[in-house]
């Protein structure tokens, strides 16, 4: 679940690094075991299963988090218990609480050594490239709940409700979810008047590495929602776009959500060669918040509504 300021990335870490690795299969909604099913509002133990398949059992329901990234931040101050973080990421950067928290991460390295001097009850981790300092922190004692990148709407009302069981307050992940997709479904009760699916290029490197997304993303399903097309939907995952190919699929408009280089939107409507897509003769191209864009949490209902309105603003008058 990556999503935040790429100008650290490299373009072949995107697929990595934007929203890690994953195998794209549903996440279970039922994640407590049979013998603790009851919740944690009742005293004794209980055990909530994380994406490696790992049973982490929890005396009490924590007090002091550790979250690694973003996405997971804000779907604890969703869940109303984002005043226990006393970890995060450089990248928190929403809600506006999150800034003032202590940085624990980059979200490339991880300051163990602090962290169990923090001694959290609780770190929630993420599948990327940290198992080393995952098996750092657990052998010092601390409990982690690994939650896998991910590839889908579902993944992430997965991840909101695994992690309602961890923080023992199931009815208000519940309630996210619900919230999330009655935002959707408002968004596609507007455009499902659309007869013919505006064509759209996403960008999420610029040149000369240029990169898009396409199917087995959560943006692609993003997309999809908002009821656009995405020219790319035939291709998986994040990939490099030649120039060639995207003159060529000529889209009626762009999407970008590059936020690291000076006036994204004039770079791509300067480009070389570019002037005959229908897109940039048009004026058709968009900057939109790559937070909200690109991080699967509680915000994504708000990202199809951006996506659509942007698209189609004559259905959101």
């Amino acid at each position: 679940m990556k999503f935040f300021n790429k100008k650290w990335m490299a373009p072949l870490a995107i697929s990595l690094l934007l929203v890690g690795c994953s195998d794209g299969d549903e996440k279970s909604t039922n994640n407590k075991t049979d013998s603790e099913a009851s919740g944690t509002e009742e005293s004794g133990p209980y055990t909530v299963v994380d994406d490696r398949g790992q049973e982490v059992t929890f005396e009490e329901v924590p007090e002091k988090i550790v979250s690694l990234q973003p996405s997971n931040t804000e779907i604890l101050f969703e869940l109303g218990v984002g005043d226990q973080i006393i970890g995060a990421s450089e990248y928190d950067t929403y809600p506006e609480e999150a800034l003032k928290i202590e940085r624990v991460t980059d979200s490339m390295t991880v300051n163990t050594e602090r962290i169990i001097e923090l001694n959290p009850d609780v770190v929630f981790a993420y599948t990327t490239g940290e198992e080393a300092q995952i098996d750092q922190l657990e052998s010092a004692g601390l409990k982690v709940f690994v939650i896998q990148s991910a590839t889908s709407i579902n993944d992430v009302y997965g991840d909101i409700e695994q992690m309602a069981d961890v923080m023992g307050v199931e009815e208000e992940g519940k309630q996210v979810v619900e919230d999330i997709q009655s935002q959707i479904a408002a968004v596609q009760e507007k455009t499902k008047s659309i007869e013919q699916k505006k064509k759209v290029y996403f960008e999420i490197s610029p040149a000369p590495d240029i990169w898009s997304i396409g199917s087995g993303t959560f943006q692609q399903e993003m997309i999809e929602a908002a009821g656009v097309e995405n020219i790319y939907a035939d291709q998986q995952g994040w990939f490099a776009v030649t120039e060639e190919d995207l003159i060529t699929r000529n889209p009626e408009a762009i999407v970008s959500t590059v936020n690291y280089i000076e006036d994204p939107k004039g770079e791509i409507l300067a480009r070389k060669g570019w002037s005959t897509i229908s897109a940039v003769q048009n004026k058709e191209v968009y900057l939109l918040n790559a937070d909200i864009m690109d991080r699967p949490g509680p915000r994504i209902g708000e990202a199809v509504e951006m996506i659509a309105s942007t698209i189609y603003p004559e259905l959101f008058k």
